[in-house]
């Protein structure tokens, strides 16, 4: 899987799971992911940056770095498009995957 192939996976993601729980914390939002936090904190810049997602500090909780990730109407019109372009390749390649048994 190329680079940018994997960087749109972890998009969809991120834009999923922030979809259902947008107060997970970065490093929870890694262990969903499978990624390192690292990575997760460069992906999630990514996608505000694109205003797919915005953040929001509470500024009276406990934990003073806590965040809301909210997807913006933007962010969940992209989570859609992804989506199904990650359906269409995936029936492409289960459809190159099936002819290719029948040729064996």
């Amino acid at each position: 899987m190329n680079r940018n192939l994997f960087e749109q996976e972890i998009h969809i993601r991120i834009l999923r799971i922030l979809s259902t729980d947008g107060e997970l914390t970065q490093r929870d939002l890694a262990r969903h992911l499978g990624i390192s936090l690292g990575k997760t904190n460069y992906c999630l810049t990514e996608i505000a940056g694109k205003a797919l997602v915005g953040i929001k500090r509470f500024k009276n909780s406990n934990n003073k770095i806590a965040y809301a990730y909210l997807l913006t109407p933007k962010g969940l019109k992209e989570k859609a498009k992804l989506t199904k372009s990650f359906l269409s390749l995936n029936v492409r390649e289960y459809e190159a995957l099936k002819r290719q048994e029948h040729v064996e």
